[in-house]
């Protein structure tokens, strides 16, 4: 039995013994210190997913230099404390939110519907698939966000000619159509924009979100893209970082590890959705069966990004041994050791300055 196993449940135990008993089982010469050797054996039997075997050695130094506190070149039992409570506890025992962005009928069967995008995907085919992981209760919260643009939204193809285009802009107004970009003048400095038909406006049939799609008890909402001058693709910000919505602080206040992301579209709002999760620091799970996208080339450019950034690829049918830490990927655990490092510092600058 993997020594971990046993603490994934709702009897997490914060008692003593329990990371002693951790420790002493990986302290293999009893010498009251893991080496580098018998930290890699902790690390494989912590981390199980699939492919994560391979990322093992490239990754091993990083999380020891994270773990070893006073870099010493070994981790002593209070180190190990502190790792047991504030590192292997988020991957044990994480808060699980699910984010289902932008389900709104607009891009299903309305004006930006995929179905008529470059990549030809059905929008409805991501209705069945949260309907069902909402039906399997694995999440502590659910948050829907929808565009909610007013009628002079800047994204608009309608709306192009009530701007002053920038100099640097290589498409003029009047030529300007669907998807094109262009370059806008704000205030003095460039804004780029992609064009896009107008959808989602306040208060519209197209805004509301699918009549399909499962509404979660007790769900949040975040409207996002309210602002006229500015787009917001991403659920947390807008796309220049003027403004943000409430998500990162629901996020917070429910005291969230680990973000889910599902929606539309695949390349634009769950990716960058999925982006800025990892800029604010939350392990972040993408079931790619749960998105669709606008474009093929684009899917496959957001999927690379996204891999890059540490960000977890699935689908639907590995979630629930996800949301249980039956399956524990390595990626997810480099960002929960990241987040322990900066808290570490945080609590080091604060001493040191009491």
């Amino acid at each position: 039995m993997n020594p971990f196993d046993k603490y994934m449940n709702d009897n997490f135990s914060t008692a003593a013994e329990t990371y002693q008993t951790v420790f002493s089982t990986y302290d293999k010469n009893s010498d009251g210190f893991l080496d580098e050797t018998e930290f890699t054996e902790l690390v494989k039997n912590l981390f199980n997913a699939k492919g994560d075997d391979t990322r093992i050695p490239s990754q091993l130094d990083t999380l020891f230099s994270i773990i070893d506190l006073n870099q010493d070149g070994l981790v002593n039992l209070e180190e190990f404390r502190y790792a047991w409570f504030y590192w292997i506890r988020q991957i044990l025992r994480p808060v699980r939110a699910l984010i289902v962005v932008d389900v709104q009928n607009d891009f299903i069967s309305g004006s930006l519907s995929l179905s008529k995008c470059a990549a030809g995907q059905d929008g409805s085919a991501v209705v069945p698939v949260v309907n069902s992981l909402l039906n399997q209760d694995l999440f502590d919260i659910v948050v829907y966000s929808s565009d909610w643009h007013p009628e002079d939204h800047i994204s608009f193809v309608e709306n192009v000619k009530m701007r002053t285009m920038h100099p640097t802009s290589k498409t003029d107004a009047e030529s300007a159509k669907v998807l094109d970009t262009v370059v806008f003048e704000f205030k003095g400095v460039p804004r780029v924009q992609t064009l896009w038909p107008k959808h989602c406006t306040q208060g519209s049939w197209g805004a509301q979100l699918h009549p399909d799609l499962k509404v979660a008890e007790k769900a949040f909402y975040i409207n996002k893209g309210m602002n006229p001058d500015v787009d917001s693709y991403s659920s947390f910000w807008d796309n220049d970082k003027l403004s943000k919505t409430e998500l990162s602080t629901i996020l917070s206040e429910n005291r969230v590890t680990d973000v889910y992301v599902s929606g539309l579209a695949y390349d634009v709002c769950v990716g960058f959705t999925a982006h800025h999760a990892v800029e604010h620091g939350f392990r972040t799970i993408f079931i790619e069966d749960a998105a669709r996208g606008v474009s093929l080339d684009g899917i496959a450019k957001m999927r690379e990004d996204l891999l890059a950034r540490g960000v977890y690829m699935t689908d639907s049918s590995e979630v629930p041994a996800l949301t249980k830490s039956e399956v524990r990927p390595l990626c997810l655990g480099i960002q929960a050791a990241l987040n322990y490092q900066v808290a570490w510092k945080i609590v080091k600058q604060k001493t040191q300055s009491s």
